[in-house]
């Protein structure tokens, strides 16, 4: 990991920059990190940031937790395939999905075709420490975390390797998850 304001870090951003021509959009289970880690890399791009989640709540003016308890999952994942094509229609530098954003077959489609997909990868431990810390999460709260991140994470598994870029997803510094996307997605690029 380079220092941020080192003069080769600031080319390496600059060359990627002007070779990216689309957003990026991160993909994974919930608690990897994607919009903590979105932002912190959109900075270092400077670019935009949008979570979709966010601009869901915006648009329908309802919670996710709401959206799923009165109109039901596949309701308010019809809704977030419209709301993340609008995203990547706007140009947004940096999108952070919905853990379950990218297992919709036309959501990952439109994801892959008009975006850089990339998955952050992480293990369950972290992320059932990650999603302890907030009550919010429609699939977490009738059961067991950990089992139920297990089984998502098997299911949805096939589904993310298919993202153009894996990067493990990590405890410490931002910085650093968002300077292994920026390295896989040079890679990609080459």
């Amino acid at each position: 990991m380079e220092a941020v304001h080192s003069p080769d870090a600031i080319a390496r951003i600059e060359a990627l920059g002007k070779r990216l021509d689309r957003p990026i959009v991160l993909v994974g289970l919930m608690g990897a990190g994607k919009s903590t880690v979105g932002r912190r890399l959109a900075a270092l791009l400077g670019r935009s940031f949008v979570d979709s989640d966010d601009a869901i709540e915006e648009a329908a003016r309802l919670s996710i937790a709401e959206i799923f308890s009165e109109f039901g999952e596949d309701y308010f994942r019809d809704g977030e395939r419209r709301v993340i094509a609008r995203l990547i229609e706007e140009k947004h530098g940096v999108i952070a999905t919905g853990g379950g954003a990218f297992v919709n077959a036309e959501t990952r489609a439109l994801i892959l075709d008009q975006a850089v997909a990339v998955w952050i990868d992480c293990d369950i431990a972290t992320l059932v420490e990650r999603t302890g810390r907030r009550e919010h999460r429609p699939l977490l709260r009738d059961g067991d975390p950990e089992a139920i991140l297990s089984r998502l994470m098997q299911e949805r598994t096939p589904h993310y390797a298919q993202a153009h870029v894996r990067v493990e997803g990590q405890k410490g510094p931002h910085n650093r998850a968002a300077w292994a996307i920026i390295e896989g997605i040079e890679q990609w690029l080459t």
